[in-house]
């Protein structure tokens, strides 16, 4: 509130009174659904709290907001800009709603993580664990996302640190190796492609019907990168956004599976899957990185966790 002066006769200016923001929610759904019984509903309050609501925003504001009738509730001219305004004020509160979540998620000591399917499944559980040993206090929230959504949930704000898997590098967030991995082409033992002796080709990979992981994901860009001199890879046999149904899929016989060395080296070893052979040229390295937001600190945590991811541990 404003003050006054010393020795300033000039009269007080009368407090503003704001519109409670529950109302407005209100009045916003009123004008979407066309209805205040319905925008009640959606709001889960009783109709009688509703119309008490919106009589105590039109009285606190001085304007008639809503015509009433059987059929309904319409804006008045003074409504409709009202809820223009309403709206944006609304995504400002959800803005200071997210930023003071964010601030208090700091100030507890949480450390929120966005991981790619193949780090948040091999390799992030035992860098957490080495991590709590030294920083106990803190607690770890891990959103498990393909690489793409990572790379939003940081620059939304929904994550301090990130690892993704893809080829590629956002030039907006900071970026630092942490592991290597590669994709193999993997199928069931009794596959015509377990047997052959000659490797597959890009032609031949290209132009057959795979068992993939979802666009977006890190796996499949790779992949699209290396088949890009020959336009594949072709439309899959079936596309998933997790590996452990494309595993299930290959030691059943339906098709070749392009997947990470981490999330099948155990089947490998076993038997249980077979490795094809690719030709020269086809290369399906990759390195897996962790990514932050250009300007952003990161907590002692979550440096912590970078230096594990890195080797760390076993430097001691």
């Amino acid at each position: 509130m404003a003050t006054v002066p010393p020795g300033d006769d000039r009269p007080t200016p009368a407090p503003r009174r704001l519109p409670d923001l529950h109302a407005l929610e209100l009045l916003v759904a009123v004008a979407q659904t066309g209805s205040l019984g319905r925008a009640a509903a959606r709001l889960g309050i009783s109709q009688p709290t509703a119309s008490s609501r919106i009589r105590t925003l039109e009285k606190r504001l001085g304007l008639p907001l809503l015509q009433r009738a059987t059929t309904g509730s319409q804006l008045t001219a003074a409504g409709v800009l009202v809820t223009d305004w309403a709206n944006q004020v609304l995504e400002q509160a959800d803005v200071l709603a997210e930023g003071i979540a964010a601030l208090k998620s700091q100030l507890q000591g949480d450390l929120r993580i966005a991981a790619s399917l193949t780090l948040a499944e091999h390799l992030l559980p035992g860098w957490l664990v080495a991590m709590r040993a030294h920083y106990p206090e803190v607690h770890v929230g891990l959103r498990v996302a393909n690489s793409r959504l990572v790379v939003q949930a940081l620059r939304q704000g929904e994550a301090e640190l990130g690892f993704i898997e893809g080829p590629w590098t956002p030039a907006d967030l900071q970026s630092l190796p942490v592991a290597r991995d590669r994709l193999v082409v993997v199928t069931a033992p009794d596959h015509p492609w377990a047997r052959r002796r000659r490797p597959v080709t890009g032609e031949e990979l290209s132009a057959t019907q795979l068992l993939l992981r979802e666009a977006g994901s890190g796996t499949r860009e790779t992949l699209e990168r290396a088949l890009r001199p020959w336009h594949g890879p072709s439309v899959p046999l079936l596309e998933l956004g997790s590996t452990a149904p494309l595993r299930s899929a290959a030691l059943g016989g339906a098709a070749p599976a392009v997947l990470s060395d981490l999330a099948v080296r155990d089947d490998l070893a076993a038997g249980r899957l077979v490795e094809t052979s690719l030709a020269p040229g086809l290369d399906l390295s990759r390195t897996l990185r962790a990514v932050w937001p250009l300007e952003a600190e990161l907590p002692a945590a979550a440096k912590h966790l970078l230096w594990i991811a890195q080797g760390g541990p076993a430097q001691h």
